[in-house]
């Protein structure tokens, strides 16, 4: 009876989703509307509380949720329809869009496997390097696949390795061994969930939030200066192994040994290469794709480390010799973007011939059956965070929230406005979409540095990040909760390591941000960027 009252309870949560959605649009379309507010801005603050519950609730598929301002936005006089419908399809939609095909591509040939496990083959041989090589190969795959997929890819060879442990520990008494393979089992697990999330914040494609939050901060600031995926890579990517690092060594802390553990593992992983095999033409070529399309984002801006430039960027070449040939092109700037790389290839992959089938048909790398798989409603998901973003500038809306906001966080320092985005994403995230509460969160964070007058990117780009760090409830990510499917996990496992490496985060995130960040972007602090308040 109680866990049918339980299912009972869960399944009415989509009928309360919509009925306090609606009823929170009506209210705030019908409060009086204070003196330095827009009527449009008033409006804007409806639809987006029905959004916000809608996706918090997922009364209605994100995706479809993520729709509402197509039909909302000239309906209520917020903006017509020719402005709202450009904020679904742009540069940045493409950046992604190419790197979904590329994964896709690297998933297609089975790319993703044979990296993962050469990966924990060199890293792992006692139990605990094992953790610290599914760490590795877990977040290395999340960096350019989706964290849900590289989850399920490391899941079963994880189970494998646990399995055969189980089978082989023998200490001193039952209880010991019992004691001994479950701290393993959490550990494994857990880690691949959450390298899964680690990693997949080190890359702009690696995760829905970095995408929206890239997104929001060109609708709200398109004169601002814009990170490339090589700028975001050389930010976050020793946040990344660094944060992998404390996670694995919170996960093994007072780990008991396990008698036999190493050969056993060594030799699953070592199987499952060997049937592997040698790698195919379509491996290789895949993986010359995928490793040129890295280099390209890589290099394609000046490859600075802090004040010091040490590699000069590739992106103006073709500017030059179009010069060169006598094409006259003006305004050179910005001839060349990420989307361009990641499109280029994408292409390239429908062009190249991987190898004959049954049929004697050639096979390419990519075929539209395949791409057809591509996540259309992460799309729509960013094109819906994206509208409401352009929609909180041009009404005024970010403006009047920031104030209010900023009244509360008024003279604080810059640690404790990183410090506290950062601790209010993490836990937040845990109970809600982590990239619907970007999407709401991120403009009000924007519009509250703008009336703090300081640059926003010291208290976005850290809570973008932190709302893909939520490690204590299975609901907070797809990651968690496939592990925890697997029913090797209590949630008593999950509180206790996630509220750990939940402050670890924060802490960690924040000193990041003061120490490495904000001296890679050159930001100078006290100082208002003189692109802030230009349209």
């Amino acid at each position: 009876m109680i866990g049918d009252s339980s299912h009972s309870a869960e399944s009415r949560i989509p009928f309360y989703g919509k009925l306090f959605s609606i009823i929170a649009l009506l209210i705030i379309l019908n409060l009086p509307t204070p003196q330095d507010m827009s009527a449009a801005a008033q409006r804007l603050a409806a639809v987006t509380a029905l959004m916000a519950i809608l996706w918090m609730t997922q009364a209605l598929p994100i995706a479809v949720t993520s729709l509402v301002p197509l039909v909302a936005f000239p309906i209520f006089g917020i903006q017509d329809p020719k402005t709202v419908s450009q904020a679904y399809i742009n540069q940045n939609i493409f950046l992604y869009m190419g790197g979904f095909i590329i994964a896709l591509g690297i998933e297609k040939w089975g790319v993703h496997r044979r990296i993962a496990l050469h990966i924990i083959n060199v890293i792992g041989s006692s139990p605990r390097r094992v953790i610290l090589g599914f760490l590795f190969a877990t977040a290395f795959l999340s960096m350019w696949i989706s964290n849900t997929a590289s989850t399920l890819l490391m899941l079963p060879i994880g189970m494998a390795i646990i399995g055969s442990i189980t089978e082989l520990t023998t200490l001193e008494s039952p209880e010991a061994s019992s004691k001994a393979i479950h701290h393993f089992s959490v550990a494994l697990l857990l880690g691949i969930a959450y390298s899964a999330s680690i990693g997949g914040v080190t890359t702009l494609i690696g995760t829905p939030t970095n995408i929206a939050f890239q997104q929001i901060w060109l609708a709200q600031f398109p004169q601002g200066p814009q990170l490339s995926a090589g700028e975001w890579m050389v930010m976050v990517v020793p946040f990344g192994i660094t944060f992998l690092f404390l996670t694995w060594v919170v996960l093994c802390w007072k780990m008991p040994s396990l008698s036999k553990s190493q050969d056993s593992s060594q030799a699953i992983i070592r199987e499952h290469i060997h049937k592997l095999g040698r790698a195919s033409r379509p491996e290789i070529l895949m993986l010359i794709i995928f490793v040129m399309t890295a280099i390209l984002w890589v290099t394609r801006k000046p490859l600075k480390f802090g004040a010091y430039e040490l590699l000069a960027g590739w992106e103006q070449f073709p500017i030059y010799f179009l010069t060169k040939w006598g094409i006259p092109v003006e305004n050179v700037s910005g001839w060349v973007h990420d989307s361009t790389v990641a499109m280029g290839m994408a292409i390239l992959m429908f062009a190249i011939p991987a190898q004959k089938s049954e049929q004697a048909e050639t096979e390419y790398l990519m075929d539209w059956e395949t791409a057809e798989r591509l996540p259309w409603g992460v799309l729509l998901l960013i094109g819906g965070g994206f509208a409401i973003a352009g929609a909180f500038q041009t009404t005024g809306l970010s403006i009047w929230v920031g104030q209010i906001f900023s009244e509360i966080v008024t003279g604080w320092p810059p640690w404790a406005l990183i410090f506290t985005a950062c601790l209010m994403l993490t836990f937040l995230t845990e109970f809600t979409s982590n990239i619907a509460t970007v999407n709401t969160v991120l403009p009000i964070l924007a519009a509250t540095a703008i009336s703090l007058n300081v640059d926003p990117r010291i208290i976005m780009i850290p809570a973008a990040i932190s709302a893909s760090c939520a490690f204590t409830m299975p609901i907070a990510t797809p990651p968690n909760a496939i592990v925890f499917a697997s029913g090797q996990i209590k949630i008593s496992d999950m509180l206790k390591y996630g509220i750990i490496l939940n402050l670890i985060g924060v802490f960690l995130l924040t000193a990041f941000m003061l120490f490495y960040f904000i001296p890679q972007m050159g930001i100078e602090l006290g100082k208002v960027p003189d692109w802030i308040y230009q349209p």
